[in-house]
């Protein structure tokens, strides 16, 4: 029987794959510049097929992907994070979840998704003084329940597209009948991201190394688990499970597990300690325009280093200790906005 020459040339096509991603993982860890854009894969494709695909690293994930299934905007949800807004739904499939204090010593998250958008998500709640800070780098979508009439227009004065459930007419926003309110306004994430797929997808936010990426960083230490105190009210903690190369999140002592029944993960946790301003009256915002100190934790292991953050619409830069980027391993990412009168501590 003669060869099927599609399927002859498959091996040849991953090792091209293989070898051009081995490529660019040994420029990461050789501390070359940082990429504006994440560099292209072209592999062939089975002859049948009669097209070639593009294969790129997931600009807030690190990760290869297909560049057709990427080719839309990002889409930032403020996510309820209060004791009746749980279980969350479909939080582990965030590439960049950030956890900011609100009002009350509660915490509430300002949640990315790009790589994998589900159908539906929540629940939303109302955006915040420093959520603009947060999010305008992304660019894209922004979604929320609403909010003081002064926070939203700090975020819609940022080229961020505003979905607001208060405004909304057009179906994108529902209450779910098995939670209680306020606690129960869920997105239709699918539908909102496929209306504006015009809109460009995300910039990179983060420098992304090997699955290891601390492994040579001065410094860096073993790390079983991370306990970080916003308040009273709020103290997460995360245990790193070798078995699944992720981080396992906490609350309040007790597992976090999303609607899912998966206990809520994350590949990389980044714990960055902020200033609060108190100038709003009981409403804080964490300052996020200025430097910090910051902590990386990947593969078992935590780095120190400082953040800085120039302008609203600038990423962050995470810096080590000896001035070479700070790098994250390919995945899932936690951002601890942990307040300066809060603390961290890491344990071997």
């Amino acid at each position: 029987m003669s060869e099927d020459p599609a399927r002859s040339r498959r091996p040849l096509a991953r090792a091209v794959v293989s070898a051009a991603l081995l490529l660019a993982l040994a420029g990461c860890a050789a501390g070359e510049p940082e990429a504006t854009e994440p560099p292209v894969i072209t592999r062939a494709a089975p002859a049948a097929m009669g097209v070639a695909s593009s294969i790129v690293f997931a600009p807030l994930r690190g990760t290869l992907a297909d560049a057709a299934a990427l080719a839309h905007p990002a889409l930032a949800v403020k996510v309820d994070n209060h004791v009746e807004a749980r279980p969350h739904i479909a939080l582990n499939r965030a590439d960049i979840v950030f956890e900011e204090l609100v009002e009350g010593g509660i915490t509430r998250y300002a949640a990315v998704w790009h790589s994998d958008v589900p159908d539906e998500l929540g629940p939303v709640r109302s955006i915040r003084p420093m959520d603009p800070d947060i999010i305008a780098p992304f660019g894209g979508l922004v979604a929320y329940s609403g909010g003081q009439e002064q926070f939203v227009a700090m975020m819609q004065d940022t080229p961020v597209v505003n979905l607001v459930f208060d405004y909304d007419d057009t179906g994108l926003f529902w209450r779910a009948d098995d939670r209680p309110g306020p606690h129960d306004v869920i997105l239709a994430a699918g539908e909102a991201v496929r209306r504006h797929a015009d809109l460009p997808a995300p910039a990179v936010q983060f420098a992304y190394g090997t699955q290891d990426p601390l492994a040579h960083v001065p410094g860096a230490t073993p790390t079983s688990r991370i306990d970080a105190v916003f308040s009273d009210a709020r103290y997460p903690s995360w245990e790193w499970d070798a078995a699944s190369s992720t981080w396992l999140r906490s609350q309040e002592g007790a597992p976090d597990v999303e609607a899912s029944g998966d206990r809520v993960r994350a590949t990389n946790v980044v714990t960055m300690r902020v200033d609060i301003d108190w100038s709003l009256g009981e409403v804080p915002r964490t300052v996020l325009v200025g430097e910090g100190e910051v902590w990386v934790s990947a593969a078992g292991r935590t780095a120190h280093g400082r953040w800085a953050k120039p302008a609203r619409e600038s990423p962050i830069a995470l810096t080590a200790d000896d001035g070479a980027p700070l790098r994250l391993a390919p995945g899932t990412t936690w951002v601890e906005l942990v307040p300066l009168d809060g603390s961290v501590t890491f344990t071997p």
